[in-house]
């Protein structure tokens, strides 16, 4: 038979052996369609499946089946539609699992949707490379990574919410979290997904069960099952009692301290002098230390009389240090958001000032830009500044580890504060603007994460709820309900061993994603190497032609 030297060859995926999407193959018309709305489905219900592994529900075994169906729809398409794809899927989870921000208006919220799905595109498109390698399970896991990774550091400082492993607070994943940190806990979350969808598509269309069909199998079953191999420090005897004070706010939304100056201060420090009667009575242990939420004044100590005798007289009646959330004055037209240590005896002391800033909350990015364009940019009011140092206060008997609400969700900052010594953890944060919404639960959930991560006791006191304790395990071992004051007195345990993953910091992280961009480069390689080999046929056949 003489070959037709005018055919075009039809380029295939390295996995299936599918037509790519797009150029000449069998499938019909129908076919394409059908195999588009199928990838369509696939990559929403990977990003719903996703949302749903995140708090209140926390069903996070669906994670990794979530990651298995956005990799599945972008596996063998054009990086273009591939991009779309991850879009779709990033659309899926984000829409409500960002919900919580919609109390600020509906276009903050779909705004910032669009804006982080941009990165599950970004995503999509490079997946869709990588899984022409082999063992592209690995790649693609280690491209989410630096997708986290992007996502948590542009723009205005990033913001890593909603990252994979904040989804699994407490499973089987988690105590990859003392090795590596949250990024090694997506990995592995990622990797278990990756596999879960090299096994689909090796039993596609007809399962056979043999060596190609076992190996995905028994990965499934390992990468979980391998987490609890991970060294973790154990207990080493020292506690301290510690209250928590939750007093509640007057208002709900954008005006959550309501109308009237001082309710949100003097609901705190009632509730002060309620525990200490307690304790007098004998109904309630003497606490070392007491903590108070993030805003638990709404007026500034340091420069109103009255907010520092109301703190100064509860402070000395229950006759310990308090850790009080203010917002303070910084000259004439800036602030802070400030952790501080008022004595009963001398009074205010050392302070911690946030460091990471919520963009548009705390402080105007493009200021006169923005101010210009949105009239409700003003509501921010004086700018905040950011701290300078790590969150490590002397409280009472303990050294606590200082950290400000936003800042739960970034490495940097509970890693730094953490490798000081300061043990335990302790998160003050104001949620008021979102009570009731998905918010509170999903912050709770990286406290559990940190928890492991560090090997920290962590202690959340937040103005509205969920106030909790997290055991250094990672199990919520107390915790208030929503928009109710609350209060506790809690034995806490203090731990000052370091895991590996609090000595090695972000070194897993990088190291994933320059294997990532590591697979990206082998792809472009082969493009490379493909396309000169092809010009090299061409000129040769050209030669014989002649």
């Amino acid at each position: 038979m003489v070959q037709d030297k005018t055919a075009v060859p039809v380029p295939r995926t390295a996995v299936t052996g599918d037509p790519v999407d797009g150029l000449p193959g069998r499938a019909t018309a129908a076919t394409s369609r059908r195999a588009l709305i199928a990838r369509v489905a696939g990559a929403i219900a990977g990003g719903l499946l996703l949302f749903l592994a995140f708090p209140p529900l926390g069903l996070w075994f669906l994670a990794p089946f979530g990651f298995a169906l956005a990799v599945l729809s972008v596996q063998g398409t054009r990086p273009r539609r591939a991009a779309w794809l991850g879009l779709l899927t990033g659309l899926a989870l984000l829409l409500p699992g960002l919900h919580w921000v919609s109390p600020i208006g509906m276009d903050a919220w779909l705004g910032l949707v669009a804006m982080e799905s941009v990165f599950y595109a970004a995503w999509g498109a490079c997946a869709t490379l990588v899984v022409r390698l082999p063992l592209w399970p690995l790649w693609s896991a280690a491209l989410w990574v630096a997708m986290e990774w992007a996502r948590g550091a542009f723009p205005f400082g990033g913001f890593p919410w909603l990252r994979v492993a904040f989804s699994q607070g407490e499973s089987v994943f988690t105590p990859y979290a003392a090795l590596g940190g949250a990024p090694l806990v997506s990995f592995a979350v990622a990797l278990c997904g990756g596999l879960i969808a090299l096994l689909v598509l090796r039993l596609t269309p007809a399962p056979r069960w043999e060596r190609a069909v076992a190996l995905p199998l028994i990965g499934i079953l390992a990468v979980p099952a391998a987490a609890f191999a991970v060294p973790r420090p154990g207990d080493e005897g020292k506690t301290v009692t510690m209250g928590i004070i939750q007093g509640n706010v007057p208002g709900r939304g954008m005006d959550p301290l309501g109308d009237v100056p001082a309710v949100v201060l003097q609901n705190h420090t009632r509730m002060l002098h309620e525990m200490a009667q307690s304790v007098r009575e004998g109904k309630t242990p003497r606490p070392d230390v007491v903590v108070l939420p993030e805003n638990s004044t709404d007026i500034d100590p340091l420069r109103s009389d009255f907010a520092y005798q109301e703190i100064d007289a509860a402070v000395k009646d229950i006759g310990v240090p308090v850790l009080v959330g203010a917002v303070v004055g910084v000259g004439e037209n800036n602030r802070a958001t400030r952790s501080l240590i008022w004595d009963p005896v001398t009074g205010p002391g050392a302070y911690y000032d946030k460091q990471k800033l919520v963009p548009f909350g705390e402080y105007t990015p493009l200021k006169d830009l923005v101010l210009a364009l949105f009239k409700r940019a003003g509501l921010v009011g004086k700018q905040s500044v950011p701290g300078t140092r790590d969150g490590d206060l002397k409280l009472g008997p303990v050294t606590i580890g200082a950290i400000n609400c936003y800042e739960v969700a970034f490495d940097g900052v509970v890693g730094g504060t953490a490798r000081t010594g300061a043990s335990p953890l302790v998160v003050q944060t104001n949620n008021a603007t979102y009570a009731l919404t998905n918010l509170p639960a999903q912050q709770l959930a990286m406290s559990q994460i940190r928890a492991v991560e560090h090997n920290r006791a962590v202690v959340t006191a937040a103005i509205t709820g969920v106030s909790a304790y997290v055991t250094p395990e990672g199990s919520i071992a107390w915790r208030t309900k929503e928009l109710v004051p609350a209060s506790t007195v809690l034995t806490i345990p203090v731990r000052t061993a370091e895991t590996i993953a609090t000595r090695v910091g972000a070194l897993p992280e990088w190291v994933l994603i320059l294997v990532g961009l590591g697979a990206l480069a082998a792809v472009w390689r082969r493009r490379t190497r493909s396309l000169v080999h092809s010009g090299k046929r061409e000129d040769d056949q050209q030669v014989g032609d002649a």
